[in-house]
């Protein structure tokens, strides 16, 4: 599902407008890029959470020419299913 079907299926359940859906995912987009640019985790109870990690610097092989590089060390985003989405997941079939 991409970013327009999900803007017409929370359209379709909420009975809200696609424009107000599409400007309320915009807004949460933006509030946890924002905090997790202060450092902060976002939760949401049941769903999940994102949070920042870093990957501390390390040795790389460039696929191409094979020479060895170092990597430096980076922040990365994160997220870990919460316990009511991990219930629904384990439950689907796939394949």
């Amino acid at each position: 599902m991409n970013k327009s079907e999900l803007i017409t299926s929370l359209s379709e359940e909420t009975t809200f407008s696609k424009k107000d859906v599409s400007r309320v995912l915009d807004a949460f987009t933006r509030i946890v890029e924002r905090t997790l640019k202060k450092g902060q985790k976002v939760s949401i109870t049941g769903f999940g959470a994102f949070w920042i990690s870093r990957r501390p610097a390390r040795k790389g092989i460039n696929p191409a020419t094979k020479e060895r590089i170092d990597l430096p060390e980076v922040n990365v985003p994160r997220f870990k299913a919460g316990k009511n989405l991990r219930e629904v997941v384990r439950s689907v079939k796939i394949g």
